[in-house]
């Protein structure tokens, strides 16, 4: 009976995250945000799921910080600090055993045999990557500084994920 709630629970918590994080606002499955801290500045985050690769994680955050800078009326923004780490988590499902026999009656005599399947408990870890940009918005492309082209960079992102 342990064994059947076990696999549900998985089963449940596959179809809750089965897919890595979408290109969203901050959600139960995790997403962007973002604060603006100055009229040109602006903190921007993106936080995955279980299944999210740390590469589109930092893609999504580059994509709502080129969005964001759009938005605001700038055509460029540099990256004044990355910020980029993940939370771990562990869970174990119990062990349990089974056993079957099989009895065989010849007669007055009677055998029995049997057979016992342990499972023991396993432990799964899931990682949760996430990064943070501190990002400055530019209405020109300032000299001796590196900044990203907010529009191009948006379209290659978008183009990269499929996110029409």
């Amino acid at each position: 009976m342990r064994k059947i709630l076990c696999s549900i629970l998985l089963l449940m918590i596959s179809f809750g995250f089965g897919c890595a994080t979408p290109y969203q606002s901050c959600g139960f499955a995790g997403g962007y945000s973002e604060t603006q801290l100055a009229p040109d500045v602006f903190r921007v985050s993106f936080r995955g799921n279980g299944y999210t690769s740390r590469e589109r994680v930092q893609d999504f955050a580059m994509l709502r910080a080129a969005e964001v800078t759009l938005e605001h009326g700038y055509k460029y923004f540099a990256i004044a600090d990355e910020a980029n780490s993940e939370s771990v988590s562990a869970f174990t499902t119990p062990g349990s055993a089974q056993t079957t026999g099989t009895a065989y009656v010849y007669g007055n005599q009677a055998t029995y045999s049997e057979h016992t399947t342990y499972d023991p408990p396993q432990t799964y870890f899931v990682s949760k990557p996430r990064t943070g940009l501190l990002v400055r918005g530019y209405a020109e492309k300032p000299e001796g500084i590196h900044v990203f082209d907010a529009e191009f960079l948006a379209a290659s992102l978008v183009d990269k994920y499929n996110l029409d």
